[in-house]
């Protein structure tokens, strides 16, 4: 498992520019296209967004564009209008970052394999209860923002342009109120019966335990980003370790693992490659952070220093 997930990530380095770049600012202008044309056709008695979305009896009668166009449906509804363009900003503004730091490739199957699970699971919901999930984007993009504050948690952003936030604490109020608007719609519906709630909770949770699925693939065990700063998580790691020396530079020259294999030299301590995941990668150290600390070409000048 541990060589699959290396030589994934060496194949999304080498790779790291190819797919779609520029991935949701092509979302962002396709959702307001999809919208305005909406608004015209609706006019003539059509509705667009209904020919559109995540259906998945039709997907089964042979309507399979539903599989990918979902995402594009994001405004459909015009009272909303300012409060989404803001949200697609948003997105937009987030997937640029995210993309700077891991690259487009990972950045287009992050995005792909959310689609895809959605579409996987809406299809399996059916099959099993003969009831079809409507999805939207809204969910994906949200777990997009839970990358960017696993990657940069110590980043502040201005909530409504004038509240200071560090992006974790943004994260973590972000699935509070998506648990909070899955619980506001469901609980009326336990006044009829124990089972209809349970069935309705099901519908109304499935597309934002399909995108936190997707979230977790990706990060892993990095996920406790978003729960210990790094100053205590250093802290803790200090106090496990029985030496504070400085590693000896030389000392995996000779050494080679059970199965042959040379151990890595150089970490990043933000994302994690070595030298061995990612031969010709520069490495350097911080002379600002409070250690010997260890970061790659990408993150060197991008990271939060430890005091």
């Amino acid at each position: 498992m541990g060589n699959l997930k290396r030589n994934a990530n060496r194949f999304l380095y080498r790779h790291r520019d190819k797919g779609i770049p520029n991935l949701m600012l092509y979302l962002s202008i396709g959702n307001v296209i999809v919208n305005l044309l909406a608004l015209f056709l609706e006019s003539k008695g059509i509705n667009l967004g209904s020919l559109l979305m995540f259906n998945a009896e039709r997907i089964l009668a042979g309507q399979v564009w539903r599989l990918f166009t979902f995402p594009l449906i994001y405004l459909m509804e015009i009272r909303y209008l300012i409060f989404k363009l803001l949200s697609l900003y948003v997105c937009y503004w987030v997937g640029k970052a995210i993309e700077g730091i891991w690259g487009t490739l990972r950045l287009n199957l992050f995005y792909l394999s959310a689609v895809l699970l959605m579409d996987l699971v809406g299809i399996l919901l059916y099959v099993i209860f003969s009831t079809s999930a409507y999805f939207s984007a809204i969910y994906i993009n949200s777990s997009l923002f839970l990358a960017i504050a696993t990657l940069c948690p110590e980043q502040t952003v201005l909530v409504f342009f004038f509240i200071p936030l560090k992006m974790r604490w943004a994260a973590l109020v972000n699935v509070a109120w998506t648990v909070y608007e899955i619980l506001d719609y469901a609980l009326p519906f336990a006044a009829y019966s124990g089972s209809f709630f349970w069935y309705v909770l099901l519908f109304a949770s499935v597309a934002p335990l399909v995108a936190l699925i997707n979230y977790l693939l990706f990060f892993g065990r990095n996920v406790k980003n978003l729960f210990v700063p790094p100053k205590i998580y250093q802290t803790i790691k200090k106090k496990q370790k029985k030496t504070t020396s400085a590693p000896n530079p030389d000392w995996a020259k000779n050494y080679r693992g059970p199965a042959g294999e040379r151990p890595y030299r150089h970490k990043c301590t933000v994302c994690g490659r070595t030298d061995a995941d990612c031969p010709g990668l520069e490495f350097r150290y911080c002379s600002k952070c409070a250690g010997y600390f260890c970061y790659c070409i990408d993150h060197i000048n991008n990271h939060t220093h430890v005091q």
